[in-house]
């Protein structure tokens, strides 16, 4: 069973850099690039692990963590 992992970080270099790492390694990624794609992405389909940025513009890392354990 292929893992999923929803990678979220506002400079896209990091999270190619991740990602990169992450399918190397036989995950599937997802990525996003501030909290609200996050939520959106989380809401079409389950992650089994989401790598999140703490400073991010619109909504930072941790109120998308709140919001995400909501829906959880």
């Amino acid at each position: 069973m292929e893992r999923r992992v929803l990678i979220v970080d506002d400079e896209r270099e990091i999270a190619d850099l991740i990602e990169i790492y992450l399918k190397n390694e036989g995950f599937a990624t997802e990525k996003a690039y501030d909290g609200e794609q996050a939520l959106q992405a989380y809401g079409q389909k389950p992650f089994d692990l989401v790598i999140l940025d703490i400073m991010m513009p619109n909504m930072d890392g941790l109120e998308a963590t709140r919001r995400l354990r909501r829906v959880c």
